[in-house]
């Protein structure tokens, strides 16, 4: 039988409750099509809202931070490294032969000049000083004899009672007795001068250094190793080495008028210590080398530095700040403007008189604090973006903004970091074009 014929067969089967369904499936798939149209309808209304927003905005000139680029007056400096040098240093050797009785001083501590060292076994070197002293005796009364002896044949032979022979021979004796007493009486100086150096003297003042003889000891005069060190450090040495290209270069740079001298005077030296830590003393710059290293092309100068406190030492590694010159007319750009390209060559966004973003390629000579020194490629009054590059491109209409960057370092020290001199900026040290918008937190 079929289905329907089944279906209709049997009327128990068509419950009210099985009709209820069929009918809400009836209603609802009649709201379907109903529901789709008036979604569509919401979604065709938005995209125009949003185009006239997105028209609207893009009209509108974005908004961009700049400052006003002005000359200022950068007193130069140059980093250079150094080694500390003791201002004087002598070795203490033993000028005579023997035993060391006694060490008369404390090591490492400061003695001054001529004080006692050293004892050294004083009794062979008495007895030289005696026997010494009796030969001068001796000698005296030789030559006190021979001279009588030639006054008397001078008057005898006058009358012809002695020999003219006789008369000169004790002439040539009186002198040879004389001279015998001027031998003896070296001698005696000698053994007296020995006599002295059996105590060992501080040749200089300053701090002494470990002991290397024991009591007990043979020393030899004038021997290889030295009995100790003197090391005058107040105040002390720093050899500061600068390379000769960049002192030629600052040189030039001062001849053609870009720099200026920083005074007549002494030159003022500022020192960081290993780690950073500033010394609280300056020093003055003493002379410049004469000759070039060879090896490195550099060039030593020496500064003198107090050291009241001793706290620089012989041999320490010292960072030292060089005044060069002086720049009146510097353009300091903030590093956070500069980006560079692959090639690593640096450019700013400048805008012009009709609000136009402009690239502007430029040379820059050191890194001062938180900016660049620039050489070329800006000019004083140059409106230059230091803020919203993210949402501009060269040739854009921008409104400018001024704002206020945040200086690292106040102005009046320019710093140029490496081996001195005027040395061009780095490349690793240069803010890439990706971190530009980050680095706009800087700006206040």
């Amino acid at each position: 039988m079929h289905p329907i014929a089944l279906q209709r067969a049997h009327p128990a089967d068509r419950s009210p409750a099985r009709a209820s369904v069929h009918k809400k499936q009836r209603i609802h798939w009649w709201a379907l099509p109903l529901a789709a149209a008036a979604l569509l309808a919401a979604c065709s209304d938005k995209p125009a809202s949003d185009t006239k927003a997105h028209s609207a905005a893009a009209q509108e000139p974005a908004k961009v931070g700049v400052i006003t680029l002005q000359p200022e007056r950068q007193t130069l400096t140059s980093a250079l490294p150094g080694r500390t040098v003791a201002f004087m240093s002598a070795d203490v050797r033993p000028q005579i032969n023997g035993i060391v009785q006694k060490r008369l001083f404390v090591e490492g501590a400061q003695v001054k000049a001529g004080q006692p060292l050293y004892q050294i076994d004083a009794a062979p070197y008495q007895a030289t000083e005696a026997a010494a002293r009796a030969a001068v005796a001796k000698a005296k009364a030789q030559a006190h004899t021979a001279e009588v002896n030639a006054k008397r044949n001078a008057e005898l032979v006058r009358i012809d009672a002695v020999s003219r022979q006789a008369y000169e021979e004790s002439q040539a004796a009186a002198e040879q007795a004389t001279a015998d007493v001027a031998v003896a009486q070296a001698a005696l100086d000698t053994a007296r001068i020995n006599l002295r150096n059996t105590r060992v003297l501080a040749p200089i003042a300053g701090r002494t250094s470990l002991s290397n003889v024991n009591t007990g000891a043979l020393v030899t005069a004038n021997q290889a190793d030295a009995m100790t060190t003197i090391a005058q450090l107040d105040p002390i040495y720093v050899d500061i080495t600068q390379s000769s290209s960049e002192l030629l270069q600052l040189r030039r740079d001062l001849a053609d008028g870009r720099f200026q001298r920083v005074g007549e005077g002494a030159v003022r030296i500022s020192i960081a210590l290993e780690g950073g830590i500033q010394y609280p003393q300056t020093g003055r710059l003493q002379f410049s080398g004469i000759t070039v290293n060879p090896g490195t092309g550099a060039v030593t100068l020496r500064a003198v530095v107090p050291n009241p406190d001793g706290v620089l030492m012989p041999g320490m590694y010292v960072q030292t700040l060089l005044p060069t010159g002086v720049s009146s007319d510097a353009l300091l750009v903030p590093q956070q403007a500069v980006t560079r390209d692959i090639a690593g060559k640096a450019s700013v966004l400048i805008v012009g008189q009709d609000r136009k973003v402009m690239r502007r390629p430029i040379e820059v000579n050191r890194a001062i604090g938180s900016r660049w020194l620039v050489e070329s490629g800006v000019a004083a009054g140059d409106t230059l973006i230091v803020d919203g590059f993210q949402r501009i491109k060269e040739g854009d209409t921008v409104n400018p903004q001024p704002v206020k960057v945040a200086a690292a370092q106040a102005p009046g020290a320019a710093t140029a970091a490496g081996t001195g001199g005027v040395p061009k900026a780095p490349a690793d040290k240069a803010p890439a074009a990706s971190a530009q918008p980050a680095q706009n937190a800087a700006v206040r």
